[in-house]
C-alpha cells in the first residue's frame, strides 16, 4: 500500500507540473509540445525533491536558484534530445543572449529562478494538503 500511495503522489506531482509547464508555454508563445509536458513534469518532480534530501532550514532564495539550475539543466538534455537530434524544433534560443547551442540562454535561465518560486510553493502545498506531508514554512535566505 505504501508503494501504491507514493506512485499516486509522484504522478500527481507529475501531472501537476507537466500541466503548468505546458500552461505557461501556451500563455506566453500560443503553443506547446507534448514533450514539454514531460519535461514540465520532471522539473516539478526534482524541484520538489529539493526539500525532500535538503533540510527546510535552506532559504528560499537557495532553493529557487536551485530550482533554476535544475530547470535549465533539463531543459539542455532535453534540448539536445528533442530539438538537435530528433530535429522536431521545439524550440531555438539562437537569437538569444548568452546562449548554449540554442537550447538555453541566460535570460530563460534566470526566468526560471523566478519560475521556480511557484513551483516550490505549489509543491510544498500539494505535498501538505493532498499527502499529508510537513506543513511548509520558510526562510528568505
Amino acid at each position: 500500500m505504501r508503494m501504491k500511495r507514493r506512485l499516486c503522489k509522484l504522478c500527481t506531482l507529475f501531472c501537476t507540473g507537466g500541466g503548468v509547464y505546458v500552461l505557461i508555454e501556451i500563455l506566453a508563445r500560443g503553443r506547446s509540445h507534448w514533450s514539454m509536458a514531460l519535461l514540465g513534469g520532471a522539473c516539478f518532480l526534482a524541484i520538489g525533491a529539493i526539500n525532500e534530501y535538503i533540510p527546510w532550514s535552506l532559504g528560499l532564495l537557495w532553493q529557487m536558484l536551485m530550482g533554476g539550475g535544475i530547470i535549465t539543466i533539463l531543459e539542455l538534455f532535453v534540448g539536445l534530445m528533442v530539438n538537435v537530434q530528433l530535429r522536431w524544433d521545439v524550440w531555438d534560443y539562437s537569437n538569444m543572449p548568452l546562449n548554449l547551442w540554442g537550447q538555453i540562454c541566460l535570460p530563460y535561465s534566470l526566468l526560471w529562478v523566478v519560475i521556480s518560486l511557484a513551483a516550490i510553493f505549489l509543491d510544498d502545498w500539494l505535498r501538505w494538503k493532498l499527502f499529508q506531508e510537513e506543513k511548509p514554512h520558510y526562510k528568505l535566505i
